[in-house]
């Protein structure tokens, strides 16, 4: 099946937003990780903050990348933190990356991941999502970053970006540890993949996804290996906008990256198969009494999906409204994205 074919049936098309280069992923053994050293990041290294690669393993044993950003300027010995990933497929080198430390120039010790299978991150095979172990990845990184020394424990919160922005609010749910939530411009990927955009699958094709999903599976049992989607963001012209967005930011020099699915990669062709029938967001009311912060942009074709989290979430919970911003336009734009906001909303319920 071929993209636009998962993108009529499944609505997996460009939601999937991004994950490792089938190439370039590293052949990683846990705990052995093959990560760069150079700065390889989308955007400019910020002299006031301090930066260190890191690994941790999650509760499955896969082990995971991430960059630890870290204030230079501290007026305590123990900081506030927060876990950032996301979009649903790119690499921490893109989008979570430029949010840790731009939160890390606001005074919080911050951890961009990549997930499990993708970037610079183990598992194989590579390229893989899963609602689950995703989901699993961000209260891995709540492990590891209160642990650290330079942070209280008692003070993490999470942001997810984009499809992350869902396996976000999936995670705090759960995992209690979490005292605050920000979701920007997110998707629901579980939602998208299983329904379509606005819901709009039927059942008659969901039944078609999920048997030629299936039947791949004997194809991939046959191979010994998986078959993957065709390459992500190539523009063939006629495209909705919104792809026309995805492929600025994901294949230009603004976002381009090497490690990124949508930099021209690629998920493999069953990653549907285990989202199209698990809701993440069905515990979302249970996030409360703790704050769920909602961002999206006013001209999002994504933006219903925001919008439904927050009816379904339970008090205290605020959805921004960015005046006439796209979805993409909350990945990069410094000048877009309400980092006082989130600042604010952060120092306010991640207080001493």
């Amino acid at each position: 099946m071929d993209r636009r074919g998962l993108l009529k049936l499944t609505g997996i098309g460009v939601a999937a937003l991004g994950a490792a280069s089938i190439v370039a992923a590293s052949e990683a053994e846990a705990q052995d990780l093959n990560m760069t050293n150079e700065w390889d990041k989308v955007f400019p290294k910020s002299a006031n903050v301090d930066h260190q690669k890191v690994t941790f393993t999650n509760r499955y044993g896969i082990t995971l990348a991430a960059d630890l950003y870290t204030p230079k300027a501290r007026d305590a010995a123990r900081l506030p933190a927060i876990v950032v990933s996301g979009p649903f497929g790119a690499v921490k080198e893109q989008s979570s990356g430029l949010y840790a430390q731009t939160m890390a120039e606001r005074g919080f010790v911050t951890l961009a991941f990549d997930p499990s299978y993708t970037g610079e991150s183990g598992g194989e095979p590579r390229n893989v999502a899963s609602p689950d172990i995703n989901t699993e990845d961000f209260s891995a990184a709540v492990d590891f970053i209160g642990l650290r020394p330079e942070v209280d424990r008692e003070r993490i919160g999470v942001i997810g970006i984009c499809g992350w922005g869902g396996m976000a609010l999936n995670a705090v749910a759960s995992d209690k540890r979490v005292k605050a939530v920000v979701a920007s411009t997110m998707y629901d990927m579980t939602r998208v993949m299983s329904k379509g955009y606005n819901d709009s699958v039927t059942l008659e094709q969901r039944t078609q996804a999920l048997e030629q999903l299936s039947r791949q599976r004997w194809v991939d049992a046959e191979m010994g290996s998986p078959a993957y989607q065709p390459p992500y963001n190539v523009l063939k012209g006629g495209e909705p906008q919104f792809m026309v967005d995805y492929h600025d930011y994901y294949s230009t020099p603004r976002g381009y990256h090497k490690r990124a699915v949508n930099s021209g990669n690629s998920w493999t062709q069953t990653t549907p198969l285990s989202f199209m029938n698990m809701p993440i967001l069905t515990y979302i009311a249970e996030i409360s009494p703790r704050p769920v912060l909602l961002i999206h942009g006013e001209n999002a074709h994504s933006r219903y999906f925001s919008e439904t989290a927050f009816a379904a979430a339970a008090e205290p919970k605020e959805l921004v409204i960015i005046p006439g911003a796209s979805h993409t336009d909350l990945y990069d734009k410094v000048d877009v994205i309400p980092f006082d906001k989130l600042a604010n909303f952060f120092e306010q319920h991640l207080s001493a």
